[in-house]
Parts: C-alpha cells; structure tokens; sequence
C-alpha cells in the first residue's frame, strides 16, 4: 500500500497536485449545493475545501509556484469567458433606461469602497500594512466577487514581495457566506422601508408590458385598398411608410407568391406582413384593413412556400450587414424574425449578423435551401469551440494587460494585469469581433463550462495556498473581517435600493435584479425570480452585470496601487 500512501503524502509530484485539485474541487462543488434557508454558497465552496487542504499541509511550500500558474490561468479563463458573454450588451446596457439603472449601480459600487474605508479607519491599526489589503479581500468577499478578488490579489503581487504578500483570501472567506446572506437580507429590508405592495408592482409589471411593445415582431395579413399605393413597387411602398416592413407573400389575381422589392401592388390585393409590433396601427392605416386570409400555401399557383428556421453557423457571414444581402431580390427569400442568444428581433435592414443567429426565412422550398447553404445552417459547424478565437483573444488581453501606465502618486505603473486585460479585450471582440473575422459564438455550455473550469481552478488554488494561515487570520481579527464585511454589504443596498424606489421610481423588482447585478450574486437573482414571474429580476440584473463586474476586477486594483502600498 505504500503505493496509494505516497499519492496522497504531500509532493511536488504531477499525480499528487492533481489529486489534490480533483479533490478539493470536487468536494467543494458538491458541499457547494448544500442549501440552508433555500440558499447555498454554491462553486465558491471550493475555496473553503482549498482552505482546509491548505490547513492540513497537504501541498508543501515547493509547490507554490504550481500553483500560481493554475490559480493565474484559472483566473485569465474565467475572466475572458465572462468578457465574451457580456460583450455582445455591454454597450447595448446603457440603452432604454440602462443609464439610470448603471449609474445607480456604480455608486453602490463606489459606496462599497467608502464604506470599506470608514471600516478601516475605524476599528483596525492604520499603521499595520497588512490591515488595509485585508479589507479589500473582506470587501470583495461582502460583495461575492471573486474576479475582483483575483485582480486585488494580482495587483498586490507588483506591490508586495511574494514572502510577505498579505493572504486576503482569508479576508474573503470569513465575509462571503453572510455577503450571500447580507444581500437578500438587504433587498428584503428595502422592500419594508419602501413599503412595496407586492401584487401592486405585478399589476405595474403587466400595464408596462402591454404598453411598451418595443420592437417585437408582428404578423398579420392586409388588403391593399390604398389608391395611392396602386402601381407602386415595394420597395416605394416601404420608403414612403419610413418603416421597416417585410413583405413575405402576396396574393394577387388567386397566385400565391413571394413577393421582391420591385413586386408592383394592385388594389385588392391581399399581403402576409412582418412589422415592429409598435408600428402595426400605422402599417394597417396606410395599406388597407387587417383580414383573416382564406388562403394558404397550397393555393399557389407557383411552387408551394415554405417557412423556415436557419442557423447562421457560416464565418462568412458574421458582420454581414441584413440590408445588403438583397435576400429578396436575389434569392426570392424574405428574412421575418431573427433570434439571438434567446431574444425575438425584427429583422432589421440594419440588423448584423452574428454566428449562432437564428432567422425565419419565407419562400419556396429551393430557394430557401440555398439561403440555408448560404447561412450555413450547420449544428455540427455551430457545436464545433473557436478556440482559436479565444486564444487570440487571450493573447492580446496579456499583451494589453501588461502595458504600463505610468500616474504621479503611485508607487509602480497601474496595470491592468491578468485579470482587467483579457476582461477588457474579450468585450471588445464579443462586441466587434466580426470587423476582424473573428468568430466569436460559443455555445453556453462551453461558455459556462471554460468559465467554471477556470474559477474553481483558481478558487482551489488561492485556498490551498491561503490555508495555512486561515486560522490564525480568524483567531486574530476574523470577527471584525465578518461585522465589517456585513457593512460593506448592507450599508449601500439600503442606501441605494431606497432611493432607485422613492426618487426613480423603479419597479422593485428591477430593484432586487438591479442589486444583485451589481453585486454579481446569482443566489441574490435567483430569489428574486422566484418572487416574481416577469422578466424584470433578469432584465435588471443583465443591464448592470456588464459594467458592474468590469469596476468590480478594474476597483480592485486601482485600491491596491493607490492605497495598499506597504
């Protein structure tokens, strides 16, 4: 048996270390879906089994620069994995009321640190260098961030030889579980002081939606009985109405057919019609009444008309521009709806496609096959990981990272490091990407799958590494890291949840998904959904996510270099 005794002994040996990973994580992720209350500390109790692996000595000190690697790439994988799921709204959050909701976020962000501050000036030793850094990693466990942990950490490292560099880790761990519990406390504590009626805001919920039709596509079938439209192609038609419709069939004299932007109209005849659900009063009043079609696909007299569900899964089309494809003129194949990432979408002349779009395309059977082979139209294709993409996107967010910046008062450049490089880079191309031919599309379980690889991989490391001065970080201060943290927590969400409801007059629970956004809790959106059956938890809480986790990774470190030198 000395054989299985030495694999577990504590070694530099390759089996070891990856015993030990396997180990740690898989026991963290499974006592991770323990719920107490409905509510669970979820993946990040990996980083209490590290802590304990760590404590139990069960990776010597050689092997601290293995697991620096792991914890950095765990780090640099999570963080791109999170840039490309966010890029594609990050800019569209700002609009349709997201300015509001993002600047309410950053403030609660910017009262995080205050609050942090005030803790620190006031019940720890200012002249202890280790106190401040301490905090952060308390502030970052109150608020249950762990990518902003990653980048604190980093940014001390340029900034404290690697002997001495405070474990904030600790700090993180003592004031995460209440964090999780503190945020839902604190939203539940805004509902009382704002007094919010519950079924009053469902009702609220309701009226808006059926107010607010946004962009939603609408069918309906129409007679011509416009004179002015008589004779007339279109294309004129379309130009004339400064809207954005599609025609997708026409029956004129009893053919049935798929009507191209040069298509002429006569009085009396009857139209499908694809428009923005907002301009449908508008369409009706300037073509004639809405009817109820007695005919279908086989009452044409051409070939038979198909409606069809297409996968854009060909690079080629990734950029292309909607309007300029001339599908109707070229192909006679009209686009109605396109669908991405879940969301319905007119189709837009404007629109740009992206690889894993899904559009309906309406014509006969032949032709749409070849929009399809255009399309690509592949799952296989769409299965496949672009791995290259995240490669490259990686290599540049280093190479961008490492850039220094020199700022007077700072005692070394401000850099973005590992974590702000790539997070800002995969932004950058899960928005733009296609102008460079980069091909962007992942699929969310590889998305998800990449990012939870490199956040347990980190979250063991720095455990591992942090646990064998866990104890002695809470037998020396660890009940003032957890009240303080519980501040951190709370004190903003009452602030700012009270006044996004008694002077913005949001809905609250665009308030609750607001807040968990802002936090980045997924436990914290989850209650909230099961409050309320409507969108407006996760419609709150994907409008702040995209900025509130860049500040959260670009805090970090700004509080590092500016404040934490020793």
């Amino acid at each position: 048996m000395d054989w299985l005794i030495n694999l577990f002994a504590p070694s530099t040996s390759v089996a070891h270390i990856a015993l030990l990973y396997a180990m740690v994580i898989a026991f963290g992720v499974y006592l991770g879906k323990i719920k107490i209350g409905g509510i669970s500390l979820g993946v990040s109790f990996v980083l209490f089994m590290g802590i304990l692996a760590g404590h139990l000595g069960l990776a010597p000190a050689e092997a601290n620069a293995t697991l620096t690697f792991i914890q950095d790439f765990g780090l640099i994988l999570f963080v791109f994995c999170i840039g490309l799921q966010v890029g594609p709204g990050f800019f569209e959050s700002f609009k349709q009321g997201g300015v509001q909701l993002n600047l309410l976020a950053v403030s609660t962000i910017l009262l995080n640190v205050a609050v942090m501050f005030a803790c620190y000036y006031l019940f720890f030793d200012t002249d202890n260098p280790n106190n401040l850094p301490m905090m952060v990693g308390t502030m970052y466990g109150a608020v249950t961030n762990t990518p902003g942990l990653g980048a604190a950490n980093e940014a001390l490292g340029a900034i404290f030889p690697s002997e001495n560099m405070p474990q904030i880790a600790n700090g993180y761990a003592c004031a995460y579980p209440l964090g999780v519990l503190g945020i839902i406390g604190a939203t539940i504590a805004v509902r009382y002081i704002c007094r919010v009626n519950l079924k009053r805001e469902d009702v609220q919920l309701e009226e808006a939606e059926a107010a607010n039709p946004h962009v939603k596509p609408h069918v309906m079938h129409l007679r011509v009985e416009n004179s002015y439209i008589a004779g007339r192609t279109l294309m004129q038609v379309s130009e004339f109405l400064n809207r954005d419709v599609v025609v997708t069939r026409l029956l004129h004299d009893g053919a049935l057919i798929t009507p191209m932007r040069d298509t002429v109209l006569a009085t009396g005849d009857e139209i499908m019609l694809v428009c923005p659900e907002a301009d449908a009063d508008a369409v009706i009043a300037f073509i004639g009444p809405e009817i109820q079609a007695e005919w279908s696909d086989g009452d044409s007299c051409t070939a038979p008309m198909v409606s069809r569900r297409i996968t854009v899964t060909n690079p080629k089309m990734n950029g292309k521009v909607l309007g300029k494809m001339h599908f109707s003129s070229i192909y006679g194949v009209n686009l109605t709806r396109i669908t991405r990432q879940g969301m319905e979408m007119y189709a837009s002349r404007n629109h740009h496609f992206q690889i894993g779009d899904h559009v309906i395309a309406v014509g006969t059977e032949e032709n749409v096959n070849r929009v399809a082979e255009l399309m690509g139209n592949s799952q296989k294709r769409l299965n496949a990981p672009n791995i290259a993409t995240v490669f490259i996107g990686i290599m540049v967010g280093l190479i961008f990272g490492s850039l220094p910046i020199a700022i007077p008062g700072m005692p070394v450049p401000l850099k973005l490091g590992l974590a702000g490089g790539p997070l800002i880079v995969a932004i950058l191309i899960g928005r733009f990407g296609y102008h460079f031919k980069l091909v962007t599309y992942t699929t969310t379980s590889a998305n998800m799958m990449l990012r939870e690889i490199g956040l347990v991989l980190f979250l063991a490391s720095v455990g591992i590494k942090a646990g064998s001065s866990f104890w002695d970080t809470v037998s020396h201060g660890g009940l003032m890291y957890v009240g303080t943290g519980f501040l951190i927590t709370v004190i903003p969400i009452l602030i700012v949840g009270t006044v996004a409801r008694l002077r913005y007059k949001f809905n609250y629970y665009t308030i609750m998904g607001m807040l968990a956004g802002t936090y980045t809790d997924p436990p914290a959106l989850a209650y909230a959904n099961e409050l309320c059956s409507k969108e407006a938890p996760a419609l709150g809480y994907s409008t702040v996510y995209p900025l509130s986790m860049f500040l959260r990774i670009l805090v970090a470190q700004l509080v590092v270099l500016f404040a934490c030198h020793p």
